[in-house]
This record gives C-alpha cells, structure tokens and sequence, in this order.
C-alpha cells in the first residue's frame, strides 16, 4: 500500500510549553488509523495539525507526497467529524449533508444524487426532510458522517465522534463508521481514548503519551506484543509480576523460588536484570501445580467470572474465566500456571520489551 499521510518531525508549541517534540508517522492510503491516548496526550493537537486548524510550529506534513504545511484547511480535501456533531439546527438532514457540495459549487441534479446516495448509506433516507432537534444522538452523528463524505474527501478526520453516545449506541455506531469506511476506502484518522473502541475499529493504532508515539501496531499486536510497559498498561488489562533474569530466556519470580523458561525472551541478557512479567487475566489458568495463590475476592459478570488473588510474595493478580469452568470459593488456596508464549517480559528500569521481535 502507498503512503497517504506522512508526518515528519513534527513540533507544536503553545507559547512556551510544548505538546508535541518531534513526532513521526505514516498512515497508508485506505487505512483506518487510530491517534490513542489519555486526555492531553496531543492526540487532537495532532489531527488538529493535520487539518489545518493548529499552526505547526516545526516539521513537515505530507498528503500523497505534496507538502501541505502552508496549504489552507478548505483546500486540503478534508472530511471532518466532530465530537458535537457541529450541524445546522435550521437546516433538514438534506440540507445539512448538502452544504459541503454547495460550497464547492456542486449543483443539482449532480447535488441532490449525491445526497441521497450517501443518505442511503449511512441509512437515514427516512430522515431527509427533518431537522436535527428531532433526532436521536446517533442519528445527528450519522448526519455528520454522511456530510463528511459526501464532498468525497482524501482524509476523513474524525475527533472522538462517538463519547456523547451512550454504550450500546457507540458499539453500533462504530460498527456502521467501520462498514462506511471499508466501503468507499478513504483514508481516515480517528482520535480516542476507549481502548475498546480503538480495538474494534482499527486497521493500525498509535499510542500516544506526552505529545510521542508510543507504539505503533494492528490492534493485536499493540494487545499481545506491546513495545513497552506504557503500552502494555495501557491497552487492556495486566498483572504485573517482578523478577529477575538468571540464565538465557530465564527469568526467576521475586520471592517465589520459581524459575521459568520464555522462548520468545531476548537470548544473552545481562544475569540479574530486574524485570516485569505481564500476563493478561485471561492468559492466567486455575493448575494443578505452578504459582501459589489465595483468591480474595471474586465477581460474577454472567459468561464470566473475575478472580482476584494473592501470590505467596504479596502480589496481587486478577484472573478471567469462563462461567461454565471449575468454580473457586473466596479463601481457597490455588495454583496459576500461564502459557509461556503469550507472557511479554519488559526491563524494569526502562519500560521495553526484552521479547524477540519487538521494537
């Protein structure tokens, strides 16, 4: 796939503080990219550079190769999609996904098939004649969508569009931006910070954290191999466990007097490395032998039920089961075995990964 959007050291100051330092990205034509972080982490400082809307105050930001840092927002060819939708109140559905063809001077019949194709597809038809103020949250938003790409934009940029729906309206709504995405195959930058939904969503994500890049993945890579401590904290749910390095791909547990063996560990390791075992919950497994635990709280969630233990060291874990599996009482004493494979082993005084293939 050919290079759509390319950022290249990119600097953005207010005043004397400075949100992003020097950032580096490449989003592929077609891709549905994801800017993930916390508030304040720049993510919408970012899209907002690639708008238009924000100044740069350092590097260069490329669509198909051409330099548009000094190009106007109204002349990149962009479909924008907001968290408060930004429509006409006064307007009807028509009228509101119609305006971005009015500005470019697209007349009727050309206007109104447009319109009405897109309406089509973004399943509103029955909507065409009313205004939004009768309109349910997700019907305003697929209103904004359906404006955003009717003009038939390069790169569509859309800044947290689903956080003022309620649960299960985000989970359709994001299902339909995804099916809308795949099918006219535009380029689309997405801002969050529902892990979730960047999850579900995603072609490739990036995590952001103080204006840098993070990690940069498919959603099951950034989940099953992340780069880093902050990424594999981040994204999903971990059980953080010390040790130490004691031999090639060995690591021993802190006060466990447990030895195991990671294949996928980086070979020749200085002896006495202190690192972090990750192991997601639902890497964890109730075993015949293995780790020593006492289970000290558990939660029935209905297919599933969350346990929460002790290690004999004091460390605490969480572990994620099947309803239908073996049933353990609160004050049992267990043992936990994981599969080797899937654990990620990071350095502790640096936060990287030390697995074989992870950068």
């Amino acid at each position: 796939m050919s290079v759509q959007i390319a950022i290249k050291h990119a600097v953005k100051r207010y005043g004397n503080v400075t949100i992003i330092p020097d950032l580096n990205l490449q989003i592929e034509k077609g891709e549905f990219f994801t800017l993930l972080g916390a508030s304040g982490c720049g993510k919408t400082t970012l899209l907002r550079m690639i708008a238009g809307f924000n100044t740069i105050e350092g590097g260069e930001f490329y669509f198909n190769d051409k330099l548009i840092n000094d190009i106007p927002r109204d002349k990149r060819n962009i479909g924008m999609v907001f968290q408060n939708y930004a429509i006409f109140p006064h307007m009807t559905t028509a009228e509101n996904v119609g305006f971005g063809l009015e500005q470019r001077k697209i007349k009727d019949p050309e206007k109104a098939k447009r319109v009405n194709e897109i309406l089509e597809t973004v399943q509103i038809s029955a909507l065409k004649d009313r205004k939004p103020r009768n309109m349910s949250g997700g019907q305003q938003q697929r209103i904004a969508l359906a404006r955003a790409i009717v003009i038939q934009p390069d790169v569509l940029l859309m800044d947290e569009p689903l956080s003022n729906l309620d649960a299960k309206l985000r989970i359709e709504m994001r299902s339909a931006i995804r099916a809308i995405q795949k099918e006219f195959g535009i380029t689309t930058v997405y801002v969050t910070h529902d892990q979730n939904e960047a999850l579900a969503i995603s072609d490739k994500i990036a995590i952001m954290n103080h204006g840098q890049i993070m990690q940069v993945a498919t959603p099951w890579d950034i989940y099953r191999h992340p780069a880093n401590l902050f990424c594999a904290t981040f994204i999903g749910e971990s059980n953080l466990i010390n040790g130490n390095t004691v031999g090639s791909q060995k690591v021993s547990i802190e006060n466990e007097n447990m030895t195991f063996t990671f294949s996928r560990l980086k070979k020749d390791l200085k002896e006495q490395t202190s690192v972090q075992i990750c192991v997601r919950p639902d890497e964890l497994y109730f075993a015949q032998s293995g780790l020593a635990a006492t289970i000290v709280e558990r939660t029935f969630l209905g297919s599933s039920f969350e346990y929460f233990l002790q290690l004999n060291n004091k460390t605490k874990v969480k572990l994620n089961t099947k309803s239908t599996e073996e049933f353990h009482e609160i004050g049992e004493h267990v043992y936990l075995g994981f599969s080797h494979e899937l654990v990620n082993v990071f350095d502790t005084e640096t936060g990287n990964s030390l697995m074989i293939g992870t950068e």
